[in-house]
């Protein structure tokens, strides 16, 4: 079904578990949206990341730097008739990950890169963030099994979730919503997903807005 929605770009964003993909993937099909995914599946350097033995973790932030950027800046050449936009990240995650994992020496050849990169891409009209608490992430993380995140600790999630946090709440670039969905299944239950939808639709001022649902 058509919607009309003044929000063209809506970036969905999360810490790992979340449910990104599950909402960007439902919410693109309900508005007529073009779909864009976070390309992970391919990546060599990812589960040796997880291994822990962290060999390659510079290539793996380059890797995800370079897959993001050359899908984001897609969306700048997309035909105009083209209804809107809908993705599972933004480009500045590439260098909150990045903050998390490298070493000093690393991150500032990371930096360089990323402030070539970052200006040119368009930023989103409306980024939401899903909220969860620590021990949903690990449930989602065990329920969906991949093998190579089932040893993602649990101060490895709460360091990402405060570089989400900590930006989201400073950053004056556009509009994001802090969405609580901690009480809420929005793939079993179609009015916690309809009540999303609904706030997804309206026009926030930039800035932060921390939201829960009634």
């Amino acid at each position: 079904m058509l919607q009309n929605t003044a929000n063209k770009f809506i970036t969905i964003e999360g810490n790992i578990g979340a449910g990104k993909t599950t909402l960007a993937t439902m919410l693109a099909n309900d508005l007529n949206f073009r779909l864009i995914l976070e390309n992970f599946s391919n990546n060599p350097f990812l589960e040796d990341f997880y291994s822990l033995s962290n060999s390659n973790t510079l290539a793996l932030e380059l890797s995800f730097l370079a897959e993001r950027y050359n899908q984001l800046k897609k969306i700048q050449y997309q035909d105009i008739f083209q209804k809107g936009f809908i993705s599972d990240y933004f480009f500045k995650k590439s260098q909150l990950f990045a903050q998390n994992n490298l070493s000093k020496f690393e991150i500032k050849l990371f930096n360089k890169l990323y402030k070539i990169m970052a200006p040119s891409l368009i930023k989103p009209d409306l980024l939401v963030f899903l909220y969860k608490d620590i021990s949903s992430l690990q449930y989602n993380i065990r329920k969906r099994g991949r093998k190579y995140e089932q040893q993602i600790s649990n101060n490895y999630l709460e360091s990402i979730q405060s570089k989400y946090l900590d930006y989201l709440k400073k950053q004056k670039l556009f509009p994001a919503i802090i969405l609580n969905t901690q009480q809420i299944d929005f793939v079993e239950e179609r009015h916690s997903y309809d009540s999303i939808k609904k706030l997804i639709l309206k026009k926030y001022s930039i800035g932060c807005h921390y939201l829960e649902l009634a």
